[in-house]
């Protein structure tokens, strides 16, 4: 029998009702398929239970990881009931369960290793496994939760150890479009990506897969599969780049709002300064993204600027604040009015003039361009939040999205 991973997620689980339609769509699978069925919690619950830790100032712990883990329960519990009710013969599985084996992170844990052996035992009885994403067991006995986006990880770390046939992730949408459809009404499906293509859309803003899972999938050469769990229609297969027929030179316009501009002035321009912003920057924890330094007129100083993800905006504020003796510098100013947008596809390793056409498009449109990053397959500017939906419209026109 061939064993398939099919994860919902969020909006797909809010509610009773909503389970019950997955309990259809599961059993509608079956066939010759042994099946895993990874949930999350329901659509806002994870965040309900955060904001009571947030009351009591906790994180990072045996108890935080505890209460986070807890929606899952509910859902898996729901689901295999709506099952039973189907007659489908089926199991309600915590992480550890498996078990799912950790490291010792809360909440953000990694996973080690998953007893594939138990996993076949279970089958044995049953036809669907209703298993909890997000979670697992660390090497001491502690649930773990994976992060926020961890129930795609579960996913694909499962439909890996396996050896599924693929790995399904249901959303509420059809699949991965050339961009957000809620922008730019003209937004088309894609019906293949690559996964290099997939995790650049993933990390420059497309909310569709965590990258992590991408990473996974990618790293074990799984096909997954994102569709919708309300229309019974085909969903946008993420493959390797060898089983793409033809490279679209550009595939989508992806866009972050929740970006932050950081500002260093009159820093000095000597060697080894950029390693002690940066290197403070990773003791904290913080994930920098775009960086530009030039120098100053006065040729002795220089000036620094990247970016960061909003949530440390405080923090990143906090710490350059606090290290000015360190580095000597004469102003800082942050600014979170700000837009990361990108151009990502295969083709544009063997196509010239990609980058051309964007500083064209947004001149045009009177954007000022604050920053350039860029990959083999990727091009991201830093611009004004205010022109976000200008630059996406306009970019995914003159590259005929």
């Amino acid at each position: 029998m061939n064993k398939i991973v099919m994860k919902f997620g969020g909006t797909s689980v809010a509610g009773t009702e909503k389970l019950k339609n997955i309990a259809k769509i599961v059993k509608s699978q079956l066939k010759n398929n042994k099946l895993i069925v990874i949930l999350s919690a329901m659509a806002g619950e994870t965040n309900k239970l955060q904001s009571y830790l947030d009351e009591f100032q906790e994180q990072n712990s045996i108890e935080s990881d505890l209460v986070l883990t807890s929606g899952e329960q509910v859902t898996i519990g729901l689901l295999s009931v709506a099952l039973k009710n189907l007659g489908v013969k089926s199991i309600p599985l915590l992480g550890w369960q498996v078990p799912i084996l950790t490291d010792e992170n809360y909440e953000k844990a990694k996973i080690l290793n998953i007893d594939k052996k138990r996993i076949k035992e279970y089958f044995l009885n049953y036809d669907v496994i209703v298993l909890a994403g997000f979670q697992g067991i660390n090497l001491t006995g502690k649930i773990t939760s994976l992060g926020r986006g961890g129930s795609d990880t579960t996913a694909v770390a499962i439909a890996s150890a396996i050896d599924a046939e693929r790995c399904d992730i249901y959303t509420d949408v059809d699949g991965v479009f050339t961009t957000d459809p809620n922008i730019e009404s003209n937004a088309k499906k894609i019906s293949k990506l690559s996964y290099e293509e997939m995790l650049e859309m993933s990390s420059t803003g497309a909310k569709v897969l965590h990258t992590r899972s991408v990473e996974l999938a990618m790293k074990n050469n799984l096909t997954l599969q994102v569709l919708s769990s309300i229309t019974n229609k085909t969903g946008t297969f993420i493959v390797d780049e060898k089983e793409l027929i033809e490279k679209e030179i550009v595939s989508g316009v992806s866009y972050s709002n929740n970006e932050a501009k950081v500002s260093i002035s009159g820093i000095l321009d000597k060697p080894g300064i950029s390693a002690k912003i940066f290197g403070l920057m990773a003791e904290n924890n913080i994930n920098v993204d775009m960086i530009v330094q030039n120098i100053s007129q006065d040729g002795i100083s220089a000036n620094m600027t990247f970016t960061i993800n909003q949530k440390d905006y405080d923090l990143t504020k906090t710490v350059i604040e606090n290290s000015k003796k360190l580095f000597d510098y004469k102003s800082l100013s942050l600014d979170k009015k700000v837009a990361k947008i990108s151009v990502i596809g295969m083709g544009m390793m063997s196509q010239a003039g990609v980058a051309e056409k964007m500083f064209k498009t947004l001149a045009k449109n009177s954007i000022n361009i604050l920053a350039i990053s860029t990959s083999e397959i990727k091009i991201s500017v830093l611009i004004d939040k205010k022109h976000t939906n200008i630059a996406v419209k306009t970019l995914h026109e003159v590259y005929n999205l």
